[in-house]
């Protein structure tokens, strides 16, 4: 079996109650985005299918929904060939996040009631509670909430969409980066400085918050990038 298959089959969740197609695109998925199928690499459909004694339609499905968005492509004479996700991808996509969410924070600043801001508090205070107790997929979830909260208080419901778009390709290196303590008391120290710095009306802070926030995770997931290829490499 090669590194590339067992690669995807350490990615696939089977305990999850998914149809098979679902598991295996987000198998898939995962292991083009985390650099484990480098770019270039041919996916051999019917290899994958016997060495994974699984049907190709589930395969085909994922390969069909992987480039739709552009992860992979077909090449005529080729085959399926992994385009995947570059760090040149990751500093680009997270320039866009910087001035896309500085937007929406500013905007919902302005538009949040005295009410919202004891919401958003309350939110911080319970993620505190969950940080201290190392219940990670739960505040992992909170901080994507206290996201969504923001976007939604914008009422900008197409920048929020762009948003979400652009996450899904970060998706498993957010979980990376939360899983380190480090990263999540950071994390929810700067979510502290920007809920005060709506609440003082300040778009500086928030500006200089905003940016020092997606920095320090642009960072950590550049690391893991080039870590994972640099094992990718070695073991190969």
């Amino acid at each position: 079996m090669s590194t590339i298959i067992k690669a995807v089959s350490k990615n696939l969740d089977l305990s999850q109650n998914k149809p098979l197609k679902d598991l295996i695109y987000e198998a898939f998925r995962k292991t083009v985005i985390l650099g484990e199928i480098p770019a270039g690499e041919r996916i051999n459909e019917k290899e994958f299918s016997e060495n994974m004694n699984i049907s190709r339609t589930p395969i085909r499905y994922a390969l069909k929904k992987l480039t739709e968005e552009d992860l992979v492509k077909h090449v005529p004479g080729v085959g399926v060939v992994v385009k995947g996700i570059s760090i040149k991808d990751a500093y680009e996509i997270y320039d866009i996040r910087k001035a896309l969410d500085t937007l929406a924070t500013t905007t919902a600043m302005k538009l949040m009631t005295a009410e919202d801001f004891k919401v958003m508090r309350l939110h911080l205070e319970y993620c505190e509670m969950l940080n201290q107790e190392d219940k990670v997929e739960e505040l992992q979830q909170k901080f994507l909430e206290f996201n969504d909260f923001i976007y939604e208080k914008s009422q900008m419901q197409r920048l929020k969409s762009i948003v979400l778009k652009l996450s899904e390709y970060l998706m498993y290196f957010r979980d990376i980066s939360i899983s380190s303590k480090e990263r999540r008391d950071f994390a929810l120290a700067e979510h502290w400085l920007i809920y005060r710095g709506m609440k003082t009306q300040d778009a500086l802070q928030i500006q200089l918050i905003t940016h020092e926030h997606l920095d320090r995770s642009l960072n950590f997931i550049v690391k893991e990038m080039e870590k994972r290829k640099i094992d990718f490499e070695t073991n190969e």
